[in-house]
């Protein structure tokens, strides 16, 4: 390894990181995410490719210019890392904690797969320190879950979720993907009925994306049969706004919803714009008004690290410019229900930007997609409405791009 010189402290502190952990199985027929596929029968410690790559992570890790605050959420992307060995997480959670340090009361989330741990395995996740997570559940029908090339059945979720309740795990959220090839509106009622059944503190429901370098994209085109119309697809996020918020939880975001107290903390980060760290294959990071990417694939990874080992500037990349950070902001702040603070958005870029933000906002209140308010403290924040603002907010965005 090669030498590294101290890393200094950065001007504007991130207490959030994304460590990817990009091994599954199989790649499911949706998926486009930087993943290296394993088979179904290697994992953990009896891969020498993950053993490898949590080398190369904790190199990575261990070179980053810190923050000098600790981390206060930790997150486990992927991939699946559930196929991470107890000892093998337990590396990465130490070597964070060295580097940046860990707050007490840190949210560190881990996503898992159905079928992919047991009992042993996570109590040892919880015993170094993970207390949510995220249960990649997709469908509650054995048939749809084979349509995308899912590794577990619709059986192997009550047993995965009863595995969680044994470990004495707390704070569960669940995934489910509406639009698949096949699926009536019996089916995702169906799977929110049972997703609500197993109480989980959270649940995020995601529309399916036809991706072009997917297997997906290979088969379908947006629209057409076997896939949902565009019109049902409306109709099961609505159904969905529908069944959860009646079943007490909270639509705090586009795509999620959470009973009281038990929103997602780490990707609240990403919805308010502010900084965080990405560490492995194909993570971003954002610092110091700062954005970069690591490369998508094992081995040009694994280059980039050994430059980035002998000299880190050279992964700096220019600011990004005080347009592209108010979009940014407003990109992600329209996903949350709260919306975005336009006073402070103000105070950030000035008067003239903001003046026309809202007017090209206002364009959609009559519709009831948009709505301004006041606070008590007299801001004004602008947000979506639910359901309808939310469904056509690719609309609404792409009219603020086209004015910037």
């Amino acid at each position: 390894m090669p030498a590294v010189a101290p890393s200094p402290v950065l001007a504007s502190p991130a207490r959030a990181a994304y460590v990817h952990i990009p091994f599954c199985r199989r790649r499911c027929y949706y998926c486009d995410f930087p993943i290296s596929v394993l088979g179904d029968r290697l994992r953990g410690e009896a891969s020498g490719t993950v053993t490898q790559y949590v080398d190369w992570l904790c190199q990575e890790i261990g070179a980053t210019p810190t923050a000098a605050e600790p981390l206060t959420t930790v997150f486990f992307g992927g991939g699946t890392p559930s196929l991470l060995s107890v000892d093998q997480l337990g590396r990465i959670l130490t070597v964070l904690a060295d580097r940046f340090g860990l707050d007490p009361q840190a949210e560190i989330s881990m996503e898992m797969d159905p079928g992919t741990f047991d009992l042993a395995q996570i109590q040892g996740y919880c015993n170094w320190g993970v207390n949510r997570i995220s249960l990649g559940v997709q469908a509650f029908q054995t048939p749809l879950l084979q349509a995308c090339g899912r590794t577990h059945a619709a059986g192997d979720i009550d047993q995965a979720v009863q595995l969680l309740a044994e470990a004495g795990v707390t704070n569960v959220s669940l995934d489910l993907i509406s639009g698949l090839p096949g699926q009536t509106e019996a089916d995702w009622r169906e799977s929110l009925e049972s997703a609500i059944a197993l109480s989980p503190q959270h649940l995020s429901v995601y529309d399916l994306t036809i991706e072009s370098e997917t297997a997906f994209g290979r088969w379908y085109q947006p629209g057409d049969a076997p896939l949902p119309s565009d019109d049902h697809t409306a109709a099961f996020y609505r159904l969905a706004q529908a069944t959860l918020t009646a079943a007490g939880y909270d639509h705090y975001e586009i795509s999620n919803y959470a009973q009281p107290g038990f929103r997602c903390r780490h990707n609240q980060v990403y919805w308010h714009n502010q900084p965080h760290y990405g560490f492995g294959m194909g993570a971003t990071s954002y610092l110091d008004h700062r954005r970069f990417s690591r490369p998508r694939t094992l081995r040009t990874y694994h280059q980039w690290l050994e430059t980035y080992l002998s000299a880190p500037e050279q992964a700096e990349e220019p600011p990004v410019s005080d347009t592209e950070r108010l979009l940014d902001t407003l990109m992600v702040g329209l996903r949350l229900a709260e919306g975005v603070n336009l006073s402070q958005l103000q105070q950030a870029f000035g008067a003239k930007p903001v003046q026309r933000v809202q007017e090209i906002l206002r364009r959609y209140v009559s519709a009831n997609w948009v709505q301004f308010a006041q606070d008590t403290a007299g801001d004004t924040w602008v947000c979506l409405q639910d359901p309808d603002g939310f469904l056509f907010s690719n609309v609404v965005l792409v009219a603020l791009f086209e004015a910037f």
